[in-house]
């Protein structure tokens, strides 16, 4: 069976991993996934990632991350779904929980968080959001 949100399913993989106290937790590789896994690395969410092909096809290694025994991620949520894309102009990203979050977009110039999207003057899909 296809799946039809795969951004959607590793986002749900590491909020489960982070539930279960997981140190990794693995996901299907593709450029988009890795690309927002960057953003997340950059900002602090995660401790890293790599590629594990060890399996079948290639897989993404998610390195989680804890501060104090809790998850650095209390909440991420898919905002732009296959059934109803979110588009934003740069000057209306969404901000989370007054800058203390993230929102991911799919911008021309990569995937971005929106603070470097607004600084680099473009819009795009929005992908998720983080805290």
């Amino acid at each position: 069976m296809a799946m039809t949100d795969p951004l959607g399913d590793m986002l749900t993989r590491i909020r489960n991993g982070q539930q279960a106290k997981k140190d990794s937790v693995l996901s299907p590789a593709s450029k988009l996934r890795a690309n927002v896994l960057e953003v997340l690395q950059r900002e602090g969410y995660i401790r890293g990632y790599s590629e594990d092909a060890s399996g079948k096809h290639a897989a993404l290694r998610i390195e989680l991350k804890y501060f104090e025994g809790e998850p650095a991620i209390k909440h991420v949520a898919r905002v732009s779904k296959p059934g109803r894309r979110i588009y934003s102009g740069s000057k209306e990203l969404p901000t989370v929980r007054n800058g203390l979050g993230i929102t991911i977009v799919s911008t021309p110039k990569g995937v971005l968080s929106d603070n470097e999207a607004r600084t680099q003057n473009v819009g795009g899909e929005v992908l998720a959001e983080v805290f």
